[in-house]
């Protein structure tokens, strides 16, 4: 841009002939331009100590001659006169310059704050952390694998008493826990109609043996008419004609006896079966137990045409159970009978009743396409804690070794961070990290059964009590606060 019109120096030629220098139009380059002169010139002799107040602070203190303080005094008055009528311009170069450096101190400060999350972020991701280890000692137990199975505790025989006859109970004797004898009466449905038919068989029992005897009689009568008239045919008194007749009477007469004799032996078949329908109103126990189940009250009417109802349920021996436990397909080709077995119960969840695998049963079972089979496992139950179908979680014992070096499963594992080896075993043998000195040292050991939770350890350099390294701990810095544990799952 160029002077204002109004400025008496409008003409860049005019500046600088009139500052006696060559110099821009522009005021604040003049002046640099008079600076540039007043130090060239400091360095002559005669020079006097010289500050001018009508500058700027940032003045220097100059040291020239007389000369050019006479020469720079005439460029202060030559450059005010520049700025007056140079204002307007002056003005809006200052607002730039301000408005340069409020975004030059804004960029600066995004700078800063941008290299501070920088540093936090770094600082987070990678804390100053000291890194312990969790260690678990190499010992001699047992290693035992097992086969995990639910089931039902049931007593060893279970009877169901039902009833053979219709009718309504008039009687009951046995209820829940009740301990009955073998034939001892535990309920009656009332006897009156079986008794009834009872007494009507009786009734024709006698009717037929009388029938029978009236007949045998008659039999009698035949044959010795039939002798008589035999005699008289041959003195020619009787024709032979009548003769027939008597033997024909007399042959008829027996088979009427045979007959009756056969219907008096079908009475007494009734008879029998009606007093075997009257007993049947007794409901007895066939067996010595204890009553676990009750399903009728006096007054209650069964019928028994189709489908036998069921009116008790007795165990035999409550201090002998049994569980039937459901084993998936998968795991039963690996159970054996008289395999070790134990399983608890939510009732008791503390205690571990002990057992022995009885019978594997060969009928599958099918739930959903789930195919499971009845594994029997034998339980002795004197203190009588067991009732009849508790659920059970059952564990079969499928292999075990005692005495034997094992490791928990978490150590093999375990990997320390930044190592590039992989966990696993090779060729039969698997690595385990030992804590030798506060620092990890890998041992190659060889591996037996597993249990999962130890596994036996057959060959290897480890031995009982060294301490295996299951995990990491990461304490934080204090800045960090807190800790971390790294486990080999």
């Amino acid at each position: 841009m160029g002077i204002s019109s109004n400025c008496p120096y409008e003409h860049t030629d005019t500046t600088r002939d009139a500052l006696g220098i060559t110099a821009p139009a522009d005021t604040h380059e003049a002046w640099l331009h008079l600076h540039a002169i007043a130090h060239r010139a400091a360095s002559g002799p005669g020079d006097t100590h010289f500050r001018d107040v009508r500058q700027s602070r940032r003045a220097p203190y100059w040291r020239i001659s007389k000369p050019i303080e006479l020469y720079l005094n005439k460029g202060l008055i030559l450059r005010q006169e520049l700025i007056n009528c140079t204002s307007g311009k002056g003005e809006s170069r200052a607002a730039s310059q301000s408005g340069l450096i409020r975004t030059s101190w804004v960029v600066t400060l995004g700078m800063v704050l941008l290299f501070v999350v920088a540093a936090a972020s770094w600082w987070a991701i990678h804390p100053k952390t000291q890194v312990g280890y969790v260690t678990a000692p190499a010992t001699r137990g047992a290693v035992a694998r097992t086969v995990t199975a639910t089931g039902t505790v049931n007593p060893v025989l279970t009877v169901i008493v039902g009833t053979y006859v219709s009718g309504v109970i008039q009687s009951q004797y046995c209820d829940y826990n009740t301990k009955v004898r073998k034939g001892q009466l535990c309920a009656k449905i009332d006897p009156r109609p079986y008794q009834t038919i009872v007494d009507e068989n009786m009734a024709q029992l006698a009717v037929a043996r009388a029938q029978l005897m009236k007949d045998q009689a008659n039999v009698e009568y035949t044959r010795t008419n039939f002798n008589r008239l035999l005699g008289l045919v041959g003195r020619g008194v009787v024709s032979q004609d009548a003769v027939d007749q008597a033997k024909s009477a007399v042959d008829q007469g027996a088979a009427q006896v045979q007959l009756d004799k056969a219907t008096v032996q079908e009475r007494e078949a009734s008879l029998e079966a009606a007093k075997v329908n009257l007993g049947y109103t007794d409901i007895v126990s066939p067996v010595d137990g204890t009553v676990v189940s009750r399903n009728v009250t006096i007054g209650q009417t069964v019928a028994a045409s189709f489908q036998t109802p069921t009116l008790f349920l007795i165990a035999t021996d409550l201090t002998r159970m049994q569980v039937d436990a459901n084993v998936s397909e998968s795991d039963i080709a690996a159970i054996n009978d008289g395999d070790k077995a134990s399983f608890t119960v939510e009732a008791y969840s503390g205690h571990l009743f002990p057992g022995r695998v009885v019978q594997v049963r060969q009928a599958p079972q099918s739930v959903q396409n789930v195919i499971t089979y009845d594994v029997v496992v034998a339980v002795d139950n004197t203190g009588l804690l067991l009732k009849p179908g508790m659920t059970a979680t059952v564990g079969i014992v499928t292999a075990e070794r005692d005495g034997v070096l094992r490791v928990p499963d978490q150590a093999l594992r375990y990997l320390p961070t930044g190592s590039s080896v992989a966990p696993g075993s090779n060729n039969g043998r698997t690595r385990v990290w030992v804590l030798r000195d506060g620092r990890p040292v890998p041992l190659s050991i060889e591996t037996g059964l597993d249990d999962d939770t130890y596994t036996e350890v057959v060959g290897g350099d480890l031995k009982a009590g060294d301490r295996v390294i299951v995990g990491e701990q990461r304490a934080g810095a204090a800045t960090q606060g807190g800790a971390s544990v790294r486990f080999g799952l």
